[in-house]
């Protein structure tokens, strides 16, 4: 009996010792796949397209995935989220007290005068191009965005504002400046899928003697312009004087030359028969009252002496 049980008993061992192993596999697995199962799926949040990246070859998928659920291999492949909605990049001079951190872009006008721009882009990106961007870069697009973006923005605005003086710059040409500035960005970070929508200059730093120097300059061009406003004006109004002068004067000639001409015609009219005959018309009938024996003689018109 006690062989009998001894062997029973062994037999009993042995079959306990086989299946540890089994059941620690089992275990093995199970933990496995429910590591693995929630990360054969990936969710891609919206306003986000997700990039597939291969982790064997280290290449990239040239689609991106759209917002909503997808499979994956998790042990092959990695997705890395890039946003695709519109997005703003502010590069300003932080005044915050302690403050290490300077974003401002610092460039030159024309004739070398410092200038400091704060200053603010408008982006999004193009989901059919963000795979290609991360293939370029291989970062997130904080990074590009503080880096190359930053870069780029300087290097357009240091093109234009080296072009032109720093007095159009501030005054007359800003918008032109700004306009001019955006053109050249959109051209360099468009074929990278970086669509831009708007970008302005926020606040724009000169030095304190070139403002002072400008200032001046506007004050005395406003005051030649205001002496010469009143020069024409002057000028219209002697002008104007002279004109109504002349046209008196002329006035006065043309009715003295008409008085002239009625007088040469009357005095060429009058003769001493009109005369005697007006004198006739006139006369009533009596002689005139005079002292003496002579008797004053009235000759008519068409009468002759014996």
């Amino acid at each position: 009996m006690t062989s009998a049980s001894s062997r029973f008993g062994g037999f009993g061992g042995e079959q306990s010792a086989g299946r540890i192993p089994k059941l620690v596999g089992i275990a093995v697995i199970v933990i496995v796949l429910l590591f693995l199962i929630p990360n054969m799926v990936t969710y891609v949040n919206p306003g986000y397209v997700g990039i597939v990246i291969h982790r064997a070859g280290g290449g990239v998928d040239k689609q991106a995935l759209g917002p909503g659920l997808h499979p994956r291999n998790p042990l092959m492949t990695g997705i890395v989220e890039y946003p695709v909605f519109m997005q703003t990049l502010v590069l300003t001079k932080n005044n915050r007290e302690g403050a290490q951190e300077n974003d401002e872009i610092n460039v030159n006008s024309v004739e070398g005068q410092p200038l400091s721009l704060d200053v603010s882009m408008s982006f999004e990106l193009n989901p059919l191009r963000v795979p290609q961007l991360y293939q370029t870069f291989r970062t997130d697009i904080a990074t590009i965005q503080h880096g190359y973006v930053k870069q780029a923005i300087r290097q357009a605005l240091q093109e234009v504002v080296g072009s032109e003086e720093i007095a159009a710059i501030i005054g007359p040409k800003k918008a032109e400046v700004v306009a001019r500035t955006q053109a050249l960005i959109e051209k360099r970070l468009s074929p990278l899928g970086i669509d831009v929508k708007q970008f302005t200059v926020n606040e724009l730093r000169a030095p304190p003697a070139v403002i002072e120097a400008i200032n001046q300059k506007n004050v005395m061009q406003q005051q030649a312009l205001t002496a010469q406003n009143e020069l024409q004006k002057n000028s219209f109004n002697a002008k104007g004087d002279s004109i109504k002068a002349y046209g008196r004067a002329t006035a006065i000639l043309t009715e003295a030359e008409a008085q002239a001409k009625a007088n040469r015609l009357l005095s060429q009219s009058i003769t001493g028969s009109l005369v005697q005959y007006e004198m006739a018309k006139r006369w009533d009938g009596k002689m005139p009252m005079v002292s003496g024996s002579a008797m004053p003689m009235i000759q008519m018109p068409g009468t002759t002496k014996p």
